[in-house]
């Protein structure tokens, strides 16, 4: 076996020195200060210390040169690919990162303007949780949902539609970024929330027959003892422009609080008002506020463009688990979708849109973020796009956030990274790196509804399909 091994080894180290000797080497190198075009556009970002290899591609060029700081790499095509190894301790001991690329076309090798990436310590949550699905206009198949380290290239699924008779499943969320609290939700017949606390699953049925739906878009309350969610009638409607194929709106949506330790729905009068629209709750750090959208509710679906949103908090105490009465308004103007307080309480990010509900399928939809000490509103241009810019999560430390964008194509979602400092400056976002550069060239999902934890979710695909033979447990109206 040793000598079995001894072989295998020479032969692969042979195979290096091959592709070695094959790649060539820069010589009579033109200089230019243009720009090198590189997919994806990873120059001049902000990248955390622990972030994977940002491997990329340069587009119709016969070899490649890439040195970054002390680091060099050659190929033969415009694949830049590091090594996990290499690449770690290249940003470990770096804080500013000179990048050079020099690329073969056409017989001539060109030394392109240098860009920089800009290393902080501040580390991002290491895992990232997403739903891939097609950016179908009204119909879905082959579901997954899926964990993947973001230090790595290492991925698992939490919920496959192989196991699941490709049944529709909604997004998967952890409570406080915490790995060992999180739910997920499989739709259709004998289907339910599946709990996850510590690694063990329970199927829950949050739905009463007061209630004019299930339970739909939720998050958890800081203790991990109650979510707070909303119940949406959601419509689809497809239209006959070009520039814009799907309308989703909401015939009817209210607010609860679901207590997850004595299985009790908690009701509000202000959260169920039967002539306003009330959707996307989530709790502040501390647990004293719900944030949450609303609207009058209008005709529908002849005046779904009069839906306007705004941006309101309601108190809750956790201790007695009760929700209060008095409802501040703290942002109006443009429909206001997604809320979600930075975990130091200092802000809140959420999607803008010109109406209604479903930014996903509106190409304006930017991120918006407001300083909740002095109410100040920043607009984020260096973050936001042309195309649709929504579905954000934070990292615990609050100094990174994840959000989809739909900016390369117009289509297909892709999760992208953004550093906000501590002054609350926001920076330039990068996509997901992958190993492969060339990726997203051929991938045909989206990235949906991408959230941060601090560690591996404790369960897979397989422990989520058996959890759906469990009955659900039943929750009752207070």
């Amino acid at each position: 076996m040793m000598k079995i091994r001894y072989i295998f080894a020479c032969i692969a180290f042979a195979l290096l020195m091959l592709l070695t000797a094959c790649t060539p080497t820069p010589h009579d190198v033109r200089q230019s200060e243009q720009e090198a075009e590189i997919y994806p556009d990873y120059k001049d970002v902000t990248i955390p210390v622990n972030i994977a290899p940002m491997n990329f591609v340069v587009r119709g060029v016969d070899a490649v040169e890439v040195k970054a700081g002390d680091l060099t790499v050659r190929n033969r095509g415009g694949n830049v690919q590091f090594g996990v190894g290499e690449w770690r301790a290249l940003l470990e001991k770096n804080e500013t990162i000179e990048v050079e690329v020099t690329a073969l076309k056409d017989g001539q090798w060109t030394a392109y303007k240098r860009f920089h990436w800009y290393v902080v310590r501040d580390s991002i949550d290491s895992y990232l949780t997403y739903r891939l699905i097609e950016p179908g206009y009204s119909v879905w198949n082959r579901l997954q949902i899926k964990q993947r380290c973001v230090e790595n290239f290492d991925e698992h699924a939490l919920a496959d539609y192989n196991l699941q008779e490709n049944r529709c499943m909604n997004c998967h969320t952890p409570g406080s970024q915490n790995p060992q609290l999180s739910m997920l939700y499989v739709r259709g017949k004998g289907g339910g929330a599946i709990l996850n606390q510590n690694g063990r699953l329970r199927k829950l049925d949050i739905k009463t027959p007061d209630m004019v739906a299930t339970s739909t878009y939720f998050q958890f309350a800081p203790s991990g003892r109650y979510i707070v969610f909303s119940a949406n009638v959601v419509v689809p409607a497809v239209q006959a422009s070009a520039q814009k194929r799907l309308e989703v709106y909401d015939t009817e949506s209210d607010i609860y609080v679901a207590d997850l330790e004595k299985n009790r729905i908690i009701h509000s009068q202000q959260l169920c008002d039967p002539d306003r629209l009330e959707t996307f709750p989530a709790f502040s750090p501390d647990g004293k506020y719900i944030y949450y959208c609303t609207s009058p509710s209008v005709e529908l679906p002849q005046d779904y463009k009069s839906l306007k949103y705004v941006l309101a908090r309601i108190p809750f105490d956790e201790a007695a688990g009760t929700i209060g009465t008095q409802v501040d308004t703290l942002f109006t103007g443009r429909s206001v979708c997604h809320p979600r307080v930075s975990p130091d309480g200092e802000r809140i990010l959420f999607s803008v849109q010109d109406y209604g509900t479903f930014p996903i399928w509106h190409k304006e939809s930017d991120l918006w973020m407001m300083d909740l000490r002095t109410g100040m509103v920043d607009t984020l241009q260096v973050v936001n796009s042309d195309m649709s810019d929504t579905y954000h999560s934070w990292s615990s430390n609050s100094r990174w956030f994840v959000f989809a964008s739909k900016r390369d194509d117009g289509l297909y979602g892709k999760p992208y990274f953004c550093y906000v400092d501590r002054t609350g400056k926001a920076h330039k976002p990068f996509c997901l790196p992958q190993q492969d550069p060339t990726f997203y060239d051929d991938f045909l999902k989206s990235f949906n509804a991408p959230e941060l934890a601090k560690g591996k979710i404790p369960f897979d695909a397989v422990d989520v399909a058996n959890a759906m033979k469990l009955p659900a447990e039943p929750f009752k109206s207070e």
